[in-house]
């Protein structure tokens, strides 16, 4: 009973050692970006499937500490350990990020903006809300220099709505004319070819919907 303890202990001793030269192997490989929290979703799954954190470890030949920090999002996992897991918890790494919610940006900052000038016509537009093409509406903050204009823009379908932040425009809309001023609104149906020009240069805010921009 005495070499069956001893055997079995080393046995124990053997698996622990093994379980700890894995886990430092996997943990020098490449690692997902620190920013990536998926610990949460490691949890769940391993909830979902009735299992502790230490059978989960024993199944991925993990610790049990590591397997823990990873459900607090306090370390990173390499991609083949992170398969291995996932392999434990019945799923795959694509089907994994796959039903990852894709996380929305509200706030834009200058730095998302991207910009052209057009100096034959004198004006620049800002796109303030990058890649808005797949949304309803696309908003840009259009600068008008003095005399400036936009270029003429076909009849499509749709909608264009604006507020002029400074100074005078002129909205072309086919043979009609409309004036609008600091603190004026403007809409209309884009079924007329349409363009907006300014005599002293002015900074508006327009949108149109569908995006046409």
């Amino acid at each position: 009973m005495k070499e069956k303890g001893g055997a079995a202990g080393r046995f124990l001793s053997e698996r622990t050692e093994r379980q700890q030269y894995f886990s430092h192997l996997r943990e020098r490989e490449c690692c997902l970006p620190e920013s990536m929290e998926i610990g949460h979703r490691i949890r769940d799954l391993r909830k979902t499937q009735g299992l502790t954190q230490e059978e989960l470890a024993d199944r991925a030949e993990l610790t049990k500490g590591f397997i823990s920090q990873l459900e607090r999002d306090m370390t990173s996992p390499s991609i083949a350990t992170l398969e291995d897991i996932l392999q434990c918890l019945g799923t795959s790494i694509g089907e994994f990020f796959r039903n990852e919610k894709e996380t929305e940006q509200i706030v834009f900052t200058e730095e998302d903006y991207f910009v052209k000038e057009d100096q034959e016509y004198g004006n620049r537009i800002q796109w303030i809300i990058p890649n808005a093409q797949k949304n309803t509406m696309e908003p840009i903050h259009l600068h008008l220099e003095a005399k400036g204009s936009t270029y003429p823009d076909n009849p499509h379908e749709g909608e264009e709505f604006g507020y002029v932040l400074r100074g005078k425009i002129v909205i072309h809309l086919g043979k009609e004319m409309h004036s609008a001023k600091k603190g004026d609104s403007f809409y209309y149906t884009a079924d007329r070819t349409h363009y907006i020009s300014s005599e002293k240069g002015a900074d508006v805010l327009w949108v149109t919907s569908p995006p046409s921009f």
